[in-house]
């Protein structure tokens, strides 16, 4: 296989991270390979020039999205234009199905024989089970992050590789870093919590004053008690301004490294639903979700689900053990003492963690580069 064009497609900073590694990993096998397409910071980094910022399409919840939608239909317009015009060797989207597989059934129909790859397999074992079937009539290839996920998509006729989840390659904090995080503070200092209110404009809205009155009741039990936020870019100035009246200051990261730190050096973290709880998985840190949406998002959603959970530590170690607070149980009366909790047992939650890590492919291949051996098995097998 000579020089070898794809278009990418990332719609968050999780699909980001998976965009990054496939791309690394794509690089390694077939240096020649180019990029086009719309991504953020770390697939910009591999080589990508985005179309447009990414941050416009991290928008989460059915009726959040109403006030954007002309929006984004003239972004689904002319990102797949884009594709069409780069003739690539296949488009691959990643995650944000609500806009990519809308670009992918425009570039479909146009070019029937275009090869299309979607990073993500849609979770249809916890809610909308018919998005298999109908995602089949788009796209041809599934790199899936979670272990049962395969038959799934071949049953709906999608071919599918189990790649691994990218959390069990990233690196985990160095002495160092976390000795960096750690300087400011004096020496009598109480736990260390992490704070995770989202990365989209929504989640930060909604969680960022439920988590400051959690704190507040927290600082009774802990007056020393220090709390971390890491952020992304198109958050942070919203952050700052909701955090400003937290009764703990929060210290505000946006480094990777010191985020890194965080992650390894806290006592417990609140955060939001999603992929994050595999971050703090993979750090040992224990946890609990929190999160609140729109009312008819909520309801919509629930009269959908399939499952008891929307944590992925609880479903792929198949336990209940991290607790969760959502819609109308995102109280902080009811989240402060399951924090408390958190600090009072550390380690209750360590075993599901660890078979969690393992089952997402910890140990084995780097799942960027299983991803690029995958994506390059399926152009092969037209």
């Amino acid at each position: 296989m000579g020089a070898l064009t794809l278009f990418l497609i990332a719609g968050e900073p999780s699909g980001d991270r998976l965009g990054a590694a496939l791309m690394a990993g794509l690089k390694l096998l077939q240096p020649e390979v180019t990029f086009q397409g719309v991504g953020g910071p770390l697939m910009q980094a591999e080589g990508l020039n985005s179309l447009f910022p990414m941050e416009e399409l991290s928008i989460m919840g059915l009726v959040e999205v109403l006030p954007k939608y002309l929006h984004l239909k003239r972004r689904i317009r002319e990102t797949a234009a884009a594709a069409l015009a780069a003739h690539p060797a296949a488009l691959i989207s990643i995650d944000s199905p609500d806009f990519c597989l809308r670009v992918a059934k425009i570039v479909k129909a146009a070019a029937p024989n275009l090869r299309t790859i979607h990073y993500v397999a849609p979770s249809v074992w916890a809610w909308r089970p018919g998005r298999a079937a109908k995602m089949a009539g788009v796209i041809d290839h599934v790199l899936a992050l979670l272990p049962f996920e395969p038959p799934l998509m071949q049953a709906a006729g999608m071919s599918c590789d189990f790649v691994g989840h990218p959390v069990v390659a990233e690196p985990l904090a160095t002495a160092a870093e976390i000795a960096l995080l750690n300087a400011p503070q004096g020496a009598e200092c109480g736990p260390l919590i992490l704070t995770l209110p989202g990365s989209r404009k929504g989640e930060v809205s909604r969680l960022a004053p439920v988590i400051g009155e959690t704190l507040a009741l927290i600082k009774v039990e802990y007056p020393q008690a220090r709390v971390v936020l890491p952020t992304v870019r198109g958050v942070e100035a919203l952050v700052r301004e909701l955090t400003a009246t937290w009764p703990i200051k929060p210290q505000i990261i946006t480094d990777p490294a010191l985020k890194r730190a965080a992650f390894a050096a806290a006592d417990a973290a609140i955060a939001a639903s999603g992929t994050v709880s595999l971050e703090l998985a993979a750090n040992n840190c224990p946890m609990l979700i929190a999160y609140d949406m729109h009312k008819l998002t909520l309801w919509l959603m629930r009269r959908a689900a399939l499952v008891d959970t929307a944590t992925l530590v609880n479903l792929v170690s198949e336990t209940r053990v991290v607790p969760e607070f959502i819609g109308e149980s995102c109280k902080p009366t009811l989240i402060a003492p399951a924090l408390l909790n958190l600090l009072a047992h550390p380690h209750a939650q360590d075993a599901a963690m660890q078979l969690t890590m393992q089952r997402l492919g910890q140990g084995g291949e780097a799942p960027g580069l299983r991803a690029a051996k995958s994506v390059l098995s399926a152009l092969k097998s037209r």
